[in-house]
This record gives structure tokens, sequence and C-alpha cells, in this order.
């Protein structure tokens, strides 16, 4: 078993800057570096290498226990010393693949070596929900451990980080290998034991959380002489040392979700004296808010969520603030002020973009549908939302580290991931993080089948389709999922299914408590749940008895979403493993996706439909829904963009403003 690095080696190995993104002549040859690299390393190459690893595993299925942890010693042996060759690599992973089963029951599937052999080749992983990314991750994960790589693997929330360490633990331990996982809440002195495993699951805001907090207390690098000065006179340092064990290798579950969903959303440490004095400034600014008038006082920009005073509405501002004293003395404060509550107001609604839960303001991510306790807005906004539902009003405070997901997972030296949904994002992941996508074909055929979508006109016409829906896939007894964008929509929902006698479940960032019971029971003939995002990625359900002969799980979703990955997460919550089932969705020209992105086609064909009682056509609805999700990845692509070249910016001439130094 390899040892941890000391002290020492742990303050020397944290990268400095992150790995540049090409540009001009440079991103054109990357591009074609990509190409190659895709050439190179694809499905068919690696399904054939992953039959050689099969054959390979017949060795070892009539070895004792001892013998076969005999040739894991001595395969670890080799990789630590950098010794092994690419027939190591296919007998490392057909001893993983004998100790799963022994461990756990299960071998690995052709499919998932192919995986787990992308994964080692540094690529993104597709893989089609259901096939066992969790698995599959065991398989590089042990050859990184081997080579003696601190491996992170990086999953979606702290309940998969503890489930799929626990869950894998046997084959770690048995391949000679430490295991640990990272929650929310534990002290610092637990999360350094945990990251000095040999393999630690996390989840992303707790390790990049960990990799500020450890910044602030290295401080400068110009410390790290006086460090070392110290360590050689024999000075005994207060300091514990940093909590990381460097930054090495990172296997990122989901990692679209990560590596692009949430590529721009910054992390911050806060701290520094508080400035109350604001309370009386948002709290007027938000009755000022409620007040002024669209369109006559301020201006909204729908498709890029902008407020912009006009004249009329600054002078009123400084008109109703002449007499005051404090941020209202500067009119460009003031009228900032003003738009944080105008925009809280306009486009942050409750239930929907965030909870009140315990008199304070909990922000759901509209991704996940999960509340998120520890993530606040920023710029004020946070404390124009309190104000607007009469809460306390947090201090604002400084901020003396940050850094943005996209930024921090380039700094790993070795980067890889695994996801159902990545091909839409390939040139991307490509273009910032240099990883290469391999789309990898089910193990058994997909037996999904994808109904037409239906569109109405008005969203009373589509709520009221989808409860006579529900009621007819209820009669026929099979399972059904019911996807919602929010809070508020699932307990409409809710309430109709009440009225009309037709029994349920919810499942949503209210009523997470109960979740696992929930999802063990989604499957069972005749059961409806309701649930927005939550029940996308990572919710496994499985079929009750005489489920499979009447059809599978039937998933109907109520929404387009903004991302068409997103989109594919819950339908591929049926027809999993080779099951049956079936997806259908039901959209109005109401929708927010479609007001938002294309307003003028969807307000006509409103009025036209409305006017003249006609059903929109398919084909003129799948075009419309199609074009408004390209817009609004295209937006959001724009805006990952737009951070990419503020850190880029930042790196080349503030070399030390992630800790704020």
């Amino acid at each position: 078993m390899s040892a941890a690095p000391s002290h020492l080696w742990r303050l020397l190995s944290y990268p400095n800057r992150p790995r540049p993104v090409p540009s001009g002549v440079a991103a054109v040859q990357h591009c074609v570096t990509g190409q190659l690299t895709r050439r190179r390393v694809n499905s068919r190459g690696l399904l054939r290498r992953a039959e050689r690893v099969l054959r390979l595993a017949e060795r070892f299925k009539d070895r004792s226990d001892n013998a076969l942890r005999g040739e894991a010693i001595e395969l670890h042996a080799r990789f630590r010393l950098g010794r092994d060759c690419p027939r190591d690599l296919d007998a490392a992973f057909a001893v993983v693949r004998e100790v799963a089963f022994r461990q756990l029951g299960e071998r690995p599937f052709p499919v998932q070596i192919a995986g787990a052999l992308a994964i080692e080749a540094g690529c993104i992983a597709e893989m089609g929900t259901g096939e066992g990314k969790t698995l599959t991750a065991t398989l590089p994960i042990v050859v990184a451990g081997w080579r003696g790589r601190a491996c992170h693997v990086v999953t979606v929330n702290d309940y998969l980080a503890r489930r799929d360490a626990e869950w894998m633990r046997g084959i770690y331990e048995f391949c000679g290998l430490r295991v640990a996982s990272v929650q929310a809440e534990m002290e610092p002195d637990e999360r350094r034991k945990a990251y000095a495993a040999d393999v630690t699951y996390c989840t992303s805001r707790e390790v990049v959380a960990d990799f500020l907090r450890d910044q602030i207390a290295l401080g400068p690098r110009r410390h790290l002489p006086q460090i070392l000065v110290e360590k050689i006179a024999g000075r005994r340092s207060v300091y514990p040392g940093p909590v990381l064990r460097g930054l090495d290798f990172a296997l990122i579950d989901e990692a679209d979700s990560v590596l692009i969903d949430e590529a721009v959303i910054p992390l911050l440490i806060e701290g520094g004296p508080a400035h109350s004095e604001q309370e009386a400034a948002y709290r007027l600014a938000s009755d000022l808010a409620a007040g002024m008038q669209s369109t006559t006082d301020y201006r909204l920009d729908p498709r890029r969520r902008d407020v912009v005073l006009t004249v009329l509405g600054a002078n009123r501002v400084a008109e109703a603030t002449r007499t005051m004293g404090g941020v209202w003395r500067d009119r460009r404060r003031g009228e900032e002020l003003l738009v944080h509550a105008l925009w809280a107001r306009e486009y942050l609604q409750r239930d929907a973009h965030y909870l009140v839960k315990d008199e304070r303001v909990t922000l759901i991510d509209e991704l996940t549908g999960r509340s998120t306790p520890d993530r606040t807005l920023r710029d004020g906004l946070h404390q124009a939302v309190e104000a607007r539902e009469q809460l306390t009003i947090s201090a604002n405070r400084e901020t003396r580290a940050r850094i943005s997901f996209q930024r921090f997972f380039r700094l790993y030296p070795r980067l890889s991931g695994m996801t159902g949904t990545a091909a839409e994002s390939a040139r991307e992941f490509w273009g910032v993080y240099a990883l290469p996508v391999v789309v990898l074909p089910p193990n058994r055929p997909c037996r999904r089948r994808e109904l037409p979508d239906h569109v109405f006109a008005t969203n009373v016409a589509k709520w009221d389709a989808v409860v006579a829906e529900i009621r007819r896939v209820h009669q026929e007894g099979r399972p059904l999922l019911v996807g919602v964008r929010t809070v508020t929509d699932s307990e409409r929902l809710s309430r109709r299914l009440t009225a009309e006698g037709l029994s349920h479940s919810v499942l949503n960032a209210t009523r997470h408590s109960d979740e696992a019971a929930i999802v063990a029971q989604a499957g069972l003939a005749g059961r409806i749940t309701v649930a927005t995002n939550m029940a996308g990625r990572g919710t496994d359900i499985r079929l009750g008895p005489g489920v499979a002969e009447r059809g599978g799980l039937h998933v109907l979703a109520t929404e387009r979403q903004p991302s068409r990955r997103v989109d594919r997460q819950l339908r591929g919550r049926a027809a999993r493993q080779a099951d049956p089932g079936s997806t259908q969705s039901f959209v109005s020209l109401d929708d927010e996706l479609l007001c938002r992105y294309a307003p003028n086609v969807s307000h006509l064909l409103g009025d036209l439909s409305r006017r003249f009682s006609f059903e929109i056509p398919q084909p003129l609805a799948r075009l419309l829904l199609e074009y408004a999700q390209r817009r609004a990845e295209r937006d959001a692509r724009s805006r990952r963009n737009q951070v990419l070249r503020t850190d880029q910016w930042l790196d080349e001439f503030l070399p030390h403003w992630t800790t704020g130094f």
C-alpha cells in the first residue's frame, strides 16, 4: 500500500495555473489534434480491446482469493515503479473484473470495460443510462491508485459520494487501496484523513471549497520558501498543512453537468466584517421596485434577463432618495440597488428558483431540482430577494477567495469523466478541457419508445391533457414518472391529482427527505410519481413484478428544458438495462423556454391556434422546440466563453487572484 505524500510534498504539489486554452493558430492545431484523437480512440477499437481483456480474465476465474490478491500485489508494484506496459493494463482490468465479481457478484460487461479504457485514455465516456457507470469507474481508479495518484471521484451529491464509496469499498481494499468519502458536515481533520486515502469520493462543491480554503491558509506562493526554511531548521509550525493531497487525477461522474452546466458557477469563500447598515437600503429599494412600472420606469430583456432603468425611472429614484444619506448619496450605487430589486422581482420566483425555509432564502439548482443551502446569489441579489420576502437581511461580506468550476478542473494534470449525455457538447469538451468524447453503444439494445410531442396553445390545455394522460397510463397498470420544472408546478399538479382521486408521490426540493423510499417504489405497477429534475441524473428506477409485461415505465415530461441533455437524462429513466419503456413530452406555447427564446413565433402560433381552433402540426412544433433549445444552449455557451476569457485575463495579469491577494 502506498503512503500518502508528506506535508511538504502537498505544499509543492499544488499547480500554479490551469491548463491554457489554445487560441489563434494554436486553436486550429488543437482542433485538428482533437479530430485525430477521436479517430484513434473510438468505440470500435475500445470494444475490440475489451474482448482481449475478457479472454485474459478467464485465467483468473479458478484462482483462489490469495492467488488473485498476489496477482494484484504484483501488478501494484509494477505500476508503482512505472514499469507497466499495455499488456499490464489489460491484466489489471481483468484482475479487477474478477475481484468485482467476488466482492459484488457482478462482472463488468464488455461495454463497461471499453468505458474504463476510454477513461484511462483521458476521455469522456458516454454510456447509456443504466449501463453501470459506478462499477466502470473502479477499473481505471484502481490502476490510478496503483500508480500512486491522488484519485478524486467527483459525484453529483453527498449521498452518492457516500453510497458509491461504501458500495465499492470491497473492490478497492482487496486491491490494496484505501477509500474514503468527503461529506459537507466533516471537520478539517476528518477531511484531511479522507483526502489522504488512495481514492476519495466527493462532490465538486466540497473539493473546490477545500482547495480555496487551502489557498487562503497557504497564502501567496512567496511564503513557500519560508516554510521550507522553517522545515529545514526544524522549527515546529502551528499550521497543520493543507487538507487536500494535491491535485493529480479526477474522474467526474455526470461530467457534462459539472464541466458544462456548472462551469460558470463561482465558488466563493467569504469573511471579514459584516455591513449591517445596508439593511435599510435593501428594504427601501424593494419598496421602490414594487411601485415601478415596466416599459415606463424600466425595460426588460427576457432572453438576456436584463433590467435597464429608463430616464424616467432613474429620475424617480433620485427624487425619492434625494434627502437620504448612506449609499443613496451615490446615485450610481442607488440605481444598482434598485436594478437588483427589480431583477429579483421579475426573474426570480418563489418555489421555482428559491425556497423560504426557516426564515432563510434557499436557492434551487435549476438543473438538478435540489435545494442548495450553502449557495447564495452574488452582488446583493440575495439581499434583494430577502428584502422582497420580508426576511432578515443577511450581511454583505468580503470575498476572500473565488474560482469557477471551469477554471478549477483545468488545474488537474489528469482529467476524465463519464456521463450519459456528452455528445452534444463534444466540441466544448475538447476545446476547453482537451477531453475527447467516446460514445459507447449499450450493452443490450434499448427498448425505449419515444412518442411524438404534444404542443398546446395554453398552459390550461396542457395541464388538462397531462392529467388525462396520467389517468390513461395509470389504468393500464404501468408506473408513471411525471417530470415538472418547478416546485410550484409539482404542488399544483399534486392538488389536481388528489382532486381526481389518483394516489401519487411527490419528489421535489421541499420533500427530499423520503427520496430513497419514493424512488424505490416508483417502478411498481400503477405507481404515479411527480418529480422535478431531482428524478433525473443518478436516479435508478427498478421495475416491479409484472411491469415489464405491461410496457415498463412511462416518462411524461411537462416542459422542455433549456438544455437538450437535461431532457435526455429524464427520458433515460425509462427503458434501462434493456427493460421496456416509453417517453413523451407535453409542452405549451406559454412555457418559459418558448416565451424566452422564441417569443414572436410562439405568440403568433398561439394566437392563430386559439382563433382558428387548430392543432399545431408536429413537424412545426418540433422545429420550434429545437430552435428555442439551440438558442438557449448558444446563450449558455456564450456565458461560459465569457467566464473563460475573464479567467485567462486574470491568470495573465493577476496570478494570485483566486485567493484575493
